[in-house]
């Protein structure tokens, strides 16, 4: 089994992700830096941070180890968002960034997302590359050969500076709800916002250790949702544990999907120019209201696997300037080259103001088929592709919804479970298939 998911490792902290996985994930990717470098003479460097889970803490210590007894030096920055680390290492121009996070999962995982130099995420090819030197025999660095571990007390500083300098329209006279997750974001977000100019209002934004993600964030969202209503609020953002994903509910308390927020972001980068090639980039998850709206807006969308990793190599290779998922990893390469959920919440506030319109007028131009997502646990979802039973569920499933509603049925890359989702014409429909396939699937690869 790969140790690497489809967005660096993650799992149960010190049952899966231990200390030692930690400490040898390290080194290893010590030793493909120190050889892929082309001045010999030159020590690498790399930036660590954390969310603010407590196994962060001894899971951070682990990394640091590793890399500095491979003779890195290390910067640690402390708990901040994720797409902060990748902004930091590109500013930096470090060799190497590591985020400690399980993101949007429970409190007791965590995870290890590495960043090559640039900022960008690690490609598959270079985590084969350091799973395979894991454990194995190296001569070690003395003297004054091994590396320094430094704290970094200007981190917060440069990346809220990065932050306002995409703030071309300031959010004066908007008031906001942000919720925190209890997270990464839980200093830097609200603090963003302020500079920003919008008067705001922040909900779990004190993270203990332990309360990170619990009964709050993107995808628990019924209390940011009570609390824009109960403050007359214009707008709610829910961040998660990270940071790398926005989703927000207007003032009349209706949720905005990531797939709204692209079409929000689309149209206004189409209006101003900036949109490259007409084009958004989403994943196969995208709504098909999504797809509906942007063919109205004479706005292609171009399609990949599952995760913000793919979305982006996408955008690279043919130069596009906006992608993003449901789930609210929204990209916007020219200030970015990774997803960031406060960027994306500063650009969405700034659509509110430049237009004079409501989110919720905004949001109307994308009209969401209904969909339901079943997550089918304890199967063996390496198995998922090779069930022939499972295949003729999916294509009856297909002949009977048509065109106006399709199936999607992944193995999680994150997690042990199989996605099922079903979009359709009507609720009813949708959840009555769903129920028939995860069943099926159940049945079929059950462990």
């Amino acid at each position: 089994m790969a140790l690497f998911g489809t967005d660096g490792i993650r799992g149960l902290a010190n049952r899966d992700l231990t200390a030692e996985l930690a400490l040898d994930v390290s080194v290893a990717a010590a030793h493909i830096l120190v050889e892929s470098s082309s001045n010999k003479d030159h020590r690498p460097t790399a930036i660590v941070g954390q969310d603010s889970r407590a196994s962060g803490e001894f899971l951070e210590a682990a990394v640091v180890a590793g890399l500095t007894s491979a003779g890195i030096n290390v910067y640690r920055v402390g708990v901040l968002p994720t797409p902060a680390i990748a902004h930091l290492v590109a500013e930096s121009k470090c060799d190497l960034g590591v985020m400690i996070s399980a993101s949007h999962n429970a409190m007791p995982d965590n995870g290890i997302k590495l960043f090559a130099r640039g900022g960008g995420k690690l490609d598959d090819a270079i985590e084969a590359r350091i799973e395979a030197r894991m454990g194995e025999d190296w001569e070690r660095p003395t003297g004054r050969n091994v590396g320094r571990a430094i704290n970094d007390d200007t981190a917060t500083e440069r990346y809220l500076k990065h932050l306002l300098a995409s703030v071309q329209t300031p959010l004066k006279g908007l008031k906001i709800v942000v919720d925190c997750a209890n997270g990464a974001s839980s200093h830097v977000a609200p603090e963003a916002y302020r500079r920003a100019g919008a008067e705001v209002i922040a909900i779990f934004n004190q993270p203990d250790g332990w309360n990170i993600n619990d009964d709050c964030g993107s995808t628990h969202l019924h209390q940011l949702r009570d609390a824009v209503i109960r403050e007359g609020a214009d707008v709610g953002i829910a961040h998660d544990g990270d940071a790398d994903r926005c989703l927000a509910i207007d003032a009349a308390g209706n949720e905005i999907d990531g797939d709204h927020i692209l079409t929000i972001l689309a149209r206004g980068f189409k209006a101003r120019g900036v949109l490259k090639g007409d084009t958004v980039v989403g994943t196969v998850m995208s709504n098909l209201g999504f797809m509906h709206a942007m063919k109205d807006a004479g706005i292609t969308v171009v399609t990949t696997p599952v995760g913000d990793r793919y979305v982006l190599e996408n955008m690279i290779a043919n130069d596009y300037s906006l992608g993003g998922e449901q789930s609210g990893h929204v990209i916007m390469r020219d200030l970015a080259n990774t997803g960031d959920g406060i960027l994306t919440a500063l650009a969405l506030l700034q659509e509110v103001v430049r237009t004079g319109k409501t989110l919720q007028e905004l949001a109307s131009t994308m009209v969401r088929f209904p969909q339901v997502l079943i997550n089918v646990k304890d199967v063996a979802k390496d198995k998922l592709s090779q069930s022939a039973v499972i295949a003729t569920a999916v294509k009856s499933a297909e002949d009977r919804l048509g065109d106006s509603g399709r199936v999607l049925l992944r193995a999680s890359g994150t997690e042990a479970l199989v996605r099922v989702m079903v979009e359709a014409a009507s609720d009813s429909l949708a959840q009555e298939v769903a129920q028939q396939l995860a069943e099926a699937v159940k049945k079929e690869i059950s462990l």
